[in-house]
């Protein structure tokens, strides 16, 4: 098996190579119509690293918690800003959202990335009361379910968690080492499988696996893998692939919103 073909999402997608630049148009306009209402925080630090800052959007209304999205790109690629405008449907549903970057490989690894997800989400939750819903995609997907880790958070920044939603995720990162990708995370089985969300305990924190039908076989291997292990529920959305399974982000009445803001009680 080729395992790069298996794991390449835009050689696969129409179009794929203006995705980053559309979603870039799209983020800057977006933070300027913010900032130009009061309504955005850029760049605040969460560590002392020049890429350890989360962006944060506030609501034109008293917030009812917090979203926290990190982003995709393999762990290598991309920083928060370039999905901002991606808040818009929890934004306007009357929730704040924060969106980290994070240090990518192979700089750092990708356990070092998770901690930093951790401080990220945190120093969130501490400036912010109120519940959280964590949502990531790919391996913000990965990072996301990494945080459900009892070791990984503090119980009582955990215990506000009330949903996750693990958009399209790498739950076991084990396949990665046949890839050339390895050469850049620099993981061995026992760093893959501390890594794996797969190998984690079921949390009792409500999660929905979410990713797009159109996908890579993988990824649809992926996301089937951790609904399994975690016993939790799995979504394919029909017609959706591995970049656009993210645009119901943008929209309140979206199935993938209602999915994450859903009430728990």
């Amino acid at each position: 098996m080729d395992w790069d073909d298996a794991y390449a999402n835009a050689a696969y997608i129409p179009g794929a190579d203006m995705y980053p630049d559309r979603w870039r148009s799209d983020a800057d306009d977006f933070r300027t119509r913010l900032a130009v209402l009061n309504r955005a925080r850029l760049g605040v630090m969460y560590g002392h690293g020049t890429r350890e800052i989360v962006d944060l959007f506030q609501p034109d209304k008293p917030a009812q918690g917090t979203m926290i999205f990190v982003h995709g790109g393999y762990w290598r690629r991309f920083d928060g800003s370039l999905w901002s405008h991606f808040s818009q449907g929890a934004l306007n549903s009357g929730w704040t959202v924060a969106m980290p970057t994070y240090d990518l490989a192979p700089r750092v690894r990708i356990a070092d990335i998770t901690r930093q997800i951790a401080q990220a989400v945190c120093v969130v939750a501490n400036e912010h009361p109120g519940p959280l819903r964590l949502v990531g995609h790919s391996a913000g997907g990965h990072l996301v379910a990494r945080m459900l880790d009892p070791e990984v958070l503090p119980p009582e920044i955990s215990t506000r968690i009330e949903k996750v939603v693990p958009i399209s995720p790498v739950s076991d990162l084990r396949p990665l080492l046949n890839t050339t990708m390895n050469d850049d995370f620099k993981m061995d089985e026992a760093a893959a499988k501390a890594e794996s969300p797969v190998f984690m305990a079921p949390p009792s924190t409500p999660v929905t696996v979410w990713v797009g039908a159109d996908e890579r076989p993988v990824f649809l291997d992926q996301a089937r893998w951790l609904a399994d292990a975690w016993g939790c529920e799995r979504i394919e959305v029909p017609g959706k692939h591995h970049f656009d399974v993210i645009d119901g982000l943008k929209d309140p009445d979206s199935p993938l919103m209602r999915s994450i803001l859903a009430s728990t009680a």
